[in-house]
């Protein structure tokens, strides 16, 4: 048993740590509250099924304090894996809280970005959602939120309005299409958009049906021949890295060969598993997301910082996720000069009122409107060549054009 000795205070000292506290309780908030740097919690899934995609953000989140100093900011990040399950995001954010962060970026998945919204909201902590796109976010009047990135409507949407820009720009048409889709809540809420939408878009092809599959299935052999049978032209996608793995091997040994597949605003396509996995296969794959503007001044400053820090990757291929991370911790930290104060509720005035013009991600000025919502995001067209994303539309940012329609499967090398 551990023993310990208690010493008495004496009455002078109470006294004077009376007099302390009450000086304390006396002084003004904001004083109270003055810090020379922001602490944000990254809560990312750096392991478990979304690791690959936590782990590129993260590798953003690790650059963002240096690059961020030399436009004049103060951060320092307290870096947490939520293992990609969302008890373990709610209780890691509870801890981050009480460990003393003054705000919250995170969290890619949106299940786990809801049990943390939660919890922000009952603490009155500022949290800036990096990636994370069901419109329940910012559709149930959180006070404590903000959200630059794109809704699943506006990635679909958009997406679609993509494809249109591509046919042009390619002179290739389709003649019809499928929709292939995890049956998971980002799947499933991109499912309801593109129901939603596509009668609205207007397309000049039909969507002949919606295929969803379970991504944690071992092979999509069953849902390809689906997809076979219809015979589409083009085959819109909404993927994680593994699960797309499957499809196109599938696809490959199937000899089923679309003249497209295009993501209208999901992951898979980009990741370096992705190319590791599939080798020339993975080329020629389309995917119109909000995508780091090559031309920037700011992407170019976060691009050799991330080289510095991590040689063995490839910014050009984290940056949708690295870039976003990125902007999150940039809103904070931009919200804490100005407001001057780590106060909950100063911080989160300050957050509302954001207005950055120079940033990583494609768009315009990052804004929110009174939900919490940037609506200046705007998607670009990503092709993968040589086993690397290469923005192809539109043309004031791209490096290269499209290559449509794509190559056959066979003889690529």
């Amino acid at each position: 048993m551990r023993s310990e000795t208690r010493v008495r205070p004496s009455r002078r000292q109470v006294l004077g740590g009376a007099v302390a506290a009450g000086a304390m309780l006396a002084a003004p908030a904001v004083v109270r509250a003055q810090a020379k740097a922001l602490k944000v919690a990254v809560l990312l899934p750096r392991s478990g099924l979304l690791a690959a995609a936590g782990q590129a953000c993260h590798r953003g989140a690790v650059v963002s304090p240096k690059v961020l100093a030399d436009f004049g900011y103060a951060v320092e990040l307290i870096n947490v894996d939520f293992e990609s399950n969302v008890d373990v995001a709610r209780t890691q954010t509870e801890r981050a809280i009480a460990e003393g962060a003054n705000c919250v970026v995170g969290a890619f998945e949106s299940g786990a970005t809801l049990a943390i919204a939660q919890v922000c909201e009952q603490r009155q902590v500022p949290l800036v959602i990096n990636i994370g796109s069901v419109p329940q976010l910012t559709e149930q009047g959180y006070k404590y939120l903000v959200r630059n990135f794109q809704t699943n409507p506006q990635l679909v949407s958009g997406g679609l309005r993509l494809v249109k820009d591509l046919m042009a720009a390619t002179s290739v048409p389709f003649k019809n299409a499928v929709f292939v889709h995890a049956n998971d809540t980002f799947g499933t809420a991109q499912r309801a958009a593109m129901d939603r939408l596509f009668p609205a878009a207007q397309m000049p092809f039909p969507l002949l049906e919606s295929i969803a599959y379970d991504p944690k299935a071992q092979d999509l052999a069953v849902e390809v021949t689906k997809i076979r049978a219809l015979a589409p032209e083009l085959v819109l996608v909404t993927t994680r890295s593994s699960d797309a793995i499957k499809l196109v091997r599938d696809m490959v040994r199937q000899r089923f060969e679309p003249k497209a597949i295009v993501s209208p605003g999901s992951p898979g396509l980009y990741d370096e598993e992705f190319y590791q996995a599939l080798g020339p296969l993975a080329d020629f794959h389309l995917y119109n997301l909000p995508w780091a503007n090559p031309k920037a001044q700011m992407t170019q400053a976060l691009a050799a910082a991330f080289k510095t820090a991590h040689p063995t990757n490839r910014f050009e291929v984290d940056c949708f996720n690295a870039g976003f991370t990125f902007e999150g911790i940039m809103v904070a930290a931009d919200a804490f000069k100005r407001a001057g104060s780590t106060d909950g509720k100063a911080l989160m005035e300050a957050v509302k009122a954001t207005n950055i013009a120079e940033h990583v991600m494609t768009g315009g000025p990052i804004q929110f409107d009174e939900k919490g919502q940037n609506n200046n995001i705007q998607a670009a067209v990503v092709q993968n060549r040589n086993r690397t994303p290469t923005v192809v539309l539109p043309p004031e940012i791209a490096v290269s054009a499209p290559v449509l329609p794509m190559p056959s499967w066979q003889g690529r090398s």
